[in-house]
């Protein structure tokens, strides 16, 4: 019997493994089930507001998958997973470890969250890993660099990852680029990093929290091209080895605490064509070697402790040079007359030394100079009138020097000058006219010098937004052309003998900010134009010869807006400024009693009037006006210009991105300000109508709490594919979503928004939305407002943005009342979006009241609470309004203990839950009008601003 068993056996077995290409076919199917599963179990831990996983379903075969690479050999395997910029959120799942054939794995710039999973560090052909631009947390793997011996390529940046930097990436002898920028990546940088088995070409380690030396032998790099250590805490000094890595080409270790004197080996490096050391403690002469480096483009030293002077005659060779940055140190001496030698020189920034003597006259002739900065030195002589052969000059600053002289006319052959500061000198003589028909200039300082006369009639500004002419002699009036410089924001002439009137021109002066024209001798009335401006934050009036009736509403309610002071003529009607009421034509009344009985009536009926007024004037604008279009000149950028501003659209410039669209933080060549650049994705359904959309909005709009455009670019890419976008202002404090959920955020405030920045911003996208409802014909909808939508400006000002899903309530402009085409995001829209209701602006109502209860509890509306049946909305009304301390944002008590207090609770943040729970009403008719809302606020606002 037990023969017969084992001969059975020997026969099943012999069968069995007489046929390979059964067992090939079962493990192979085995493998294909295996990867199959991986892709679904990542698919299922995420989150696809786009669809863009639309056809991951079991009916296609994963490799014609969207995103899904595999390879040309039978049986297929997945060799590349490419999902960049697909608005995915959601965990990483460990089951991509089961893709074992894959040697590309790209998910950057997405909204992914949580651990990179560990076992990714198990793929064995894995040679480019690409995660960057997410919200991942927690340790790099100690695993990514142990077992696959082909990875090359590892790019962890823009994220929220802790830690050091693992002994595996440290020691690994493949990667040729490791990029791990902008995380909190903290400790010591690893000494084996720079070992002579590397074959690194390219290290950014920059904006982490990295401290302690830089390795200080590294020895046997050959390979390594780029060193960026920028914006960390690294202390030490410049180890001298590094004049041993003869590869290199940039060394970026700027903004650190990194001290001693700058080593000579430096340049030894032949080919180094950008050194970066500004904002560290150096200090000592810059070694004379360095100014022999003729392969130097860029070098910047600027913000240290640096000592010595400018070698001159050939102590100074760089004929390559293009930008030198040597500001904010205490070198003395001149300027040598052989920087001229640098005939590429495009920028020069010496400013905040102590340099003395003339500006040599050969400056003069670099011709290709863009930006020269020489302020805050001992510099004296004249200005020479060869300044007008700088031609694409773009930025002059002499200011705080001893310059002596005229200014010369010929500076009005600069026709690409955009900021001109001659302030605190000793100039001279009269302002040239030529000076003021610059047409691109956006600022102009001459305060604090001697210049005498007439400020020149003909001002052709258009672009102009600072002007300060303060503090000189200047005599005769303000000229009327000054009232045609439409986008000014700043003006000072304070401290002159100017008289006459103002203008009634300043009427077009809709964008200014500050007005201060004190201490002169103006006279007439003060115009009542004043309070038609929606921006004005300081009027300064004061020292002047104004007579008659001040303005009694607007801003001239307000002492901490408007300063009248020294004006002796001025009366008023009711009690303000200190000033003498203003005789009537009745009798006057002398008893208290009729005082009192004025101070009571008075207030109420001109409230009543003024209240009348603007209905009157509202219904008229509403029957004659159609949407302004502003035109502008702005400024002309080219498809090249964005690229350089962008570093050839790199990645590292990448802040955001989403389905139709990407922006990336720049500078344009030569300029100081940075810029945020927003690139369409016209390969993408939607893009192209989403630029045109938003190109239509930022063409009829204007308001302070609405993001302005610098220019737009439309044309086409090196390969001739249509390329289009949009300039703005670079938004200084980011957006709310990154104040208000700052864990999410790696460069996030540390603190969250305290209750009075809450309201302020509640109030600013009040009045935006209010302005696009009811002071714009047809009304504008916004259609998908939420806290990445709202960009907060240096001072904290909110800007709406992202006009690229919004609409016109016209088929005039912008197309269609309906709902057809209408964007919006998941949690913000609102629940009439998809029962066949006509776009309105309830909409944009229910989305600012959602708003509104994310920044007041801290909680996005698409939080994993709200789950059956929840919401946001519901948690907070649950609460509402004696359990309201459980829901809100603990971060709001930053401000100290009266943040929740009980009478703040019931003064403030009781009326503002109950203007966001009936702003997030389910149905339409519940909520209120915009122009309701915004008064509602503001007297919130106000309360506030009283108690504090």
């Amino acid at each position: 019997m037990d023969r017969v068993l084992i001969f059975l056996l020997a026969s099943h077995l012999l069968i069995f493994l007489s046929n390979p290409f059964t067992i090939s076919a079962a493990e192979s199917t085995n493998k294909s089930e295996i990867e199959l599963r991986a892709l679904l179990d990542f698919k299922e831990a995420i989150a696809d507001p786009y669809g863009v996983l639309s056809s991951w379903t079991t009916y296609v075969h994963f490799c014609r998958w969207s995103g899904v690479i595999c390879g040309k050999a039978h049986p297929f395997r997945v060799v590349s997973l490419v999902l960049n910029s697909k608005s995915l959120d959601g965990q990483l799942s460990s089951s991509l470890a089961n893709l074992t054939s894959i040697t590309r794995l790209d998910l950057g710039n997405n909204s992914f969250h949580g651990p990179i999973p560990e076992e990714l560090g198990t793929l064995p052909m894995l040679q480019y890993l690409l995660l960057a631009r997410n919200m991942l947390e927690g340790k790099i793997p100690g695993s990514l660099g142990n077992t696959s011996r082909s990875l090359s390529y590892v790019d962890l940046a823009y994220n929220n990852l802790t830690g050091g930097i693992p002994h595996s990436l440290a020691t690994s002898s493949s990667i040729t680029v490791l990029d791990l920028a902008m995380n909190g990546l903290s400790g010591m940088i690893p000494a084996s990093l720079f070992n002579g088995l590397s074959q690194l070409a390219y290290v950014d380690l920059r904006l982490n929290s990295f401290s302690g030396p830089i390795p200080d032998d590294i020895h046997g790099m050959v390979t390594l091209q780029i060193l960026s250590l920028s914006g960390n805490n690294l202390s030490g000094s410049i180890p001298a080895s590094l004049g041993n890595v003869s590869s290199l080409t940039g060394i970026y270790l700027d903004l650190n605490n990194l001290g001693g004197s700058i080593p000579k080996t430096l340049s030894q490096i032949q080919n180094l064509s950008l050194l970066s050391l500004s904002e560290n403690n150096l200090s000592g002469n810059v070694p004379v070697q360095i100014y022999n480096i003729s392969s130097l483009v860029y070098l910047a030293l600027s913000q240290n402790k640096l000592t010595g002077t400018i070698p001159s005659g050939n102590g100074f060779s760089l004929p390559n040079l293009e930008v030198l940055i040597l500001s904010s140190n205490t070198i003395e001496g001149s300027i040598p007359a052989s920087l001229a030698n640098s005939s590429n020189l495009q920028m020069i920034s010496l400013s905040r030394n102590s340099i003395s003597g003339e500006i040599p006259s050969n400056v003069w002739n670099l011709r290709n100079l863009v930006v020269l900065r020489l302020s805050q030195n001992k510099l004296s002589g004249q200005i020479s009138p060869a300044v007008g052969n700088l031609s694409h000059l773009s930025q002059l600053s002499l200011d705080s020097n001893s310059l002596s002289g005229n200014i010369p006319a010929s500076l009005g052959q600069c026709k690409q000058l955009t900021r001109l500061n001659l302030s605190i000198n000793n100039l001279a003589g009269n302002i040239p006219t030529q000076l003021l028909t610059i047409t691109t200039l956006l600022s102009l300082d001459l305060s604090k010098n001697s210049l005498i006369g007439s400020i020149p009639e003909q001002i052709g500004l258009i672009n102009l937004a600072v002007l300060n002419i303060s503090y000189n002699q200047l005599s005769g009036q303000i000229p009327r052309s000054l009232g045609q410089c439409p986008v000014i924001s700043f003006l000072h002439v304070e401290n002159n003998q100017l008289d006459g009137e103002i203008p009634q021109s300043f009427m077009n002066l809709k964008a200014i900010q500050q007005i201060d024209l004190s201490h002169n001798n103006l006279t007439g009335q003060i115009p009542d134009f004043f309070n038609s401006f929606t921006a004005l934050e300081d009027l300064n009036l004061s020292f002047n010869n104004f007579e008659g009736h001040v303005p009694t509403i607007g801003y001239f309610r307000n002492g901490s807006v408007v300063d009248l002071h020294g004006n002796i003529k001025l009366c008023a009607s009711v009690s303000m400024f200190a000033l003498p009421f203003c005789p009537t034509t009745s009798t006057v009344l002398k008893s208290k009693n009729a005082t009192y009985l004025l101070l009571i009536v008075a207030p109420p009926v001109t409230i009543a009037f003024f209240s009348f007024l603007i209905c009157m004037i509202t219904l008229l604008k509403k029957r004659t006006h159609t949407a302004p279009i502003y035109k502008e000149t702005m400024k002309k950028v080219s498809y090249g210009d964005i690229l350089k501003a962008t570093n050839w659209l790199s990645p590292v410039n990448k802040i955001s991105s989403s389905h139709t669209a990407s922006i990336y933080i720049g500078r344009f060549e030569f300029d100081t300000d940075l810029v945020a650049i927003k690139v369409f994705h016209l390969e993408e359904h939607g893009s192209l109508n989403s630029f045109l959309m938003e190109c239509e909005v930022l063409r009829n709009t204007r308001h302070r709490n609405l993001m302005k455009p610098v220019t737009l670019c439309s044309t086409a890419d090196l390969e001739n594919n249509e390329f289009k976008a949009i300039v703005f202002d670079f938004m200084a404090n980011g957006s709310l979503d990154m104040w208000v959920h700052p864990k999410l955020y790696q460069n996030s405030p540390k603190r969250g928004l305290s209750l009075g920045q809450r309201i302020r911003i509640a109030m600013d996208v009040a009045s935006a939305l209010d302005y696009m409802h009811n002071q714009l014909t047809p009304p504008l909808v916004q259609c998908d407002l939420k806290p990445a939508n709202v960009l907060l400006d240096y001072d904290m000002t909110a800007r709406v943005g992202d006009f690229g899903s919004s609409k016109f309530l016209s088929s005039g402009l912008g197309g269609s009342e309906g709902f057809v085409a209408v964007g919006g995001t998941i949690g913000y829209i609102a629940p009439e979006y998809g029962m066949g209701y006509k776009i309105s602006t309830g909409c944009d109502v229910y989305s600012f009241g959602v708003l509104l209860l994310e920044m007041l509890t801290g909680k996005r509306p698409t939080d994993t609470m709200f789950m059956d049946g929840m919401s946001l909305h519901k948690l907070v009304s649950s609460a509402y309004p004696n359990g309201l301390h459980e829901v809100l944002d603990p971060y709001m008590s930053q401000e100290g203990d009266r943040a929740f207090a009980s009478s703040t609770i019931k003064g403030y943040l009781i009326p503002l839950v109950e203007v966001a729970l009936l702003c997030s009403m389910e149905l339409p008719k519940d909520r209120p009008v915009m122009q309701d809302i915004c008064a509602r606020i503001f007297e919130i606002s106000e309360a506030f601003l009283e108690s504090w």
